[in-house]
């Protein structure tokens, strides 16, 4: 090789070096995001534009009970970002060390709907009716694993109907399945998420909006996983759903603005 040629080569190694790694090594790197399942339509969108913002980057999405997702993060599955449904299972991931310090963020809000079916003659008009004769089977979400099952029963202990309707309760693996229910006339009423409510619009009819003071605040964090391996891009995917564009899109389905936490007081909030 002539004094030229290695010159060149000499050259190129040097301004490679200087390139981004993103350009390089992490171009086709994947991300795991476990998230809250009435999260899907929301993150899959944004997902896209993660992808479109990370050019050769890819997400994968695990969705499901915020309870059965952090059981699995306990366990050692492999993921870089938990998103959920309620502080609840993030207190308990941070606890033990399962979070990455400071990476935490509430992003999303929402509200708490009695459902019943659009074919239903179910007398259901408010939560104070479930306790009556004609309201047979009701469907909630697990109160110990499912977040909006967790709200539900604070709810009916707000109401004082918990102990007249406790035998009525169908408990449900997701809100998912709870909207099945109430979708095929299998119970009388359910109590979901507005945003699943939504989903459902054209089958199911929303009889009552749970009053905020009858539940806890509907708060969604979300944060890196400590044991991941693509930490740089986990943040990535965070900032993105916390971004103005970020935020359009949950509230194009139908979420609420987290509002700001003491995480939050030194970060500018996102337009919304």
């Amino acid at each position: 090789m002539n004094k030229r040629v290695f010159a060149s080569f000499v050259l190129i190694l040097h301004l490679t070096a200087l390139l981004p790694a993103s350009s390089f090594a992490e171009s086709n790197t994947e991300i795991t995001v476990s998230a809250a399942l009435s999260l899907r339509e929301a993150f899959e969108e944004i997902g896209r534009m993660y992808k479109v913002r990370n050019k050769g980057a890819k997400v994968r999405f695990n969705f499901g009970s915020s309870g059965d997702l952090r059981r699995q993060i306990e366990g050692e599955a492999p993921v870089d970002v938990f998103a959920s449904a309620a502080p609840n299972e993030m207190d308990e991931l941070e606890k033990k060390g399962l979070i990455v310090p400071g990476t935490r963020r509430n992003f999303a809000g929402n509200a708490l709907v009695l459902l019943i079916s659009s074919n239903t003659r179910s007398g259901a008009r408010s939560f104070a009716d479930l306790p009556l004769g004609d309201i047979k089977k009701i469907a909630v979400g697990n109160f110990k694993t499912v977040p909006a099952g967790r709200y539900a029963e604070e709810i009916f202990r707000h109401f004082g109907i918990l102990p007249s309707i406790r035998d009525k309760l169908i408990f449900a693996v997701n809100v998912k399945q709870v909207l099945d229910y109430i979708e095929r006339g299998e119970v009388d009423a359910g109590v979901v998420f507005t945003t699943d409510a939504r989903e459902r619009s054209k089958v199911v009819t929303i009889a009552a909006i749970a009053p905020e003071k009858s539940h806890s605040k509907v708060v969604y964090p979300i944060g890196v996983v400590t044991n991941s391996k693509n930490p740089r891009q986990a943040n990535e995917f965070i900032n993105i759903v916390r971004s103005a564009e970020g935020q359009k899109t949950l509230k194009k389905y139908g979420f609420k603005p987290a509002g700001r936490n003491k995480l939050d007081q030194n970060l500018k909030r996102p337009t919304i």
